[in-house]
């Protein structure tokens, strides 16, 4: 009998990884591939209530809080939660949640971070749709999707060989279109490169050709219906 739980598993190996995560996250979101995250989310999402979603140890959370957003920080990770917890501010909770099934209210937040989340979810339409639902219209989302030079989709590598994975496959294109086919429109996208890739190999490619060469493709997505 299989007794695979995605979720479970998502939780067990993001538990594992806290520490090692959260002695790298500050870098990341200072000088490395989030660097960029907070001006592009600043420039496009006005202030109000904001769900990081996938929030991990909570860095991203608090540059948000810094920001002069309202901030609730949610990861399925209990560990992840306990380190982020440290930061609370007046404009900054953490709870442990479930991206399929949040513990929001409908229209509860003016708008969604939501970096890397959506590919360790079995089901990424129905989280999606989550998000969807807990935003008010005309809200706004910003998200991230890993690309294919991304080194976090070794993840997804076992499902070839008929192993379980809890990393999708998800390509930036591909979120796209699955967001504009479901309530969603796109305001704005930035790309995020590994070091070796520099504006004169990307100039002059159409979009679909940057996307393949990024990291990591951000997205502000407004919330039409």
């Amino acid at each position: 009998m299989n007794s695979f739980s995605w979720d479970g598993e998502t939780k067990r190996q993001w538990n594992e990884n806290a520490e090692n995560w959260h002695s790298n996250s500050k870098e990341m979101w200072m000088h490395g591939s989030r660097k960029d995250i907070m001006p592009f989310f600043n420039k496009y999402i006005p202030p109000g209530l904001i769900a990081d979603l996938g929030c991990g140890d909570g860095y991203g959370s608090l540059l948000l809080s810094q920001n002069g957003y309202e901030v609730i920080g949610m990861d399925i990770s209990d560990k992840m939660i306990a380190i982020a917890k440290n930061l609370e501010n007046e404009r900054l909770t953490f709870m442990q949640g479930n991206l399929l099934n949040t513990p929001f209210e409908d229209s509860q937040f003016n708008g969604v971070m939501a970096i890397n989340s959506l590919e360790w979810t079995e089901k990424p339409l129905i989280a999606l749709n989550e998000i969807n639902r807990i935003i008010v219209k005309g809200g706004y989302g910003c998200f991230g999707i890993l690309g294919p030079t991304a080194m976090p989709r070794v993840n997804s590598f076992p499902r070839l060989e008929g192993k379980n994975a809890i990393c999708n496959t998800i390509m930036p294109w591909e979120f796209e279109k699955l967001a504009l086919k479901h309530g969603w429109e796109k305001i704005a996208e930035s790309k995020v490169y590994k070091k070796g890739v520099s504006t004169q190999h990307t100039d002059g490619l159409s979009n679909e050709l940057k996307q393949a060469l990024s990291f990591m493709t951000l997205f502000i997505l407004k919330k039409v219906n």
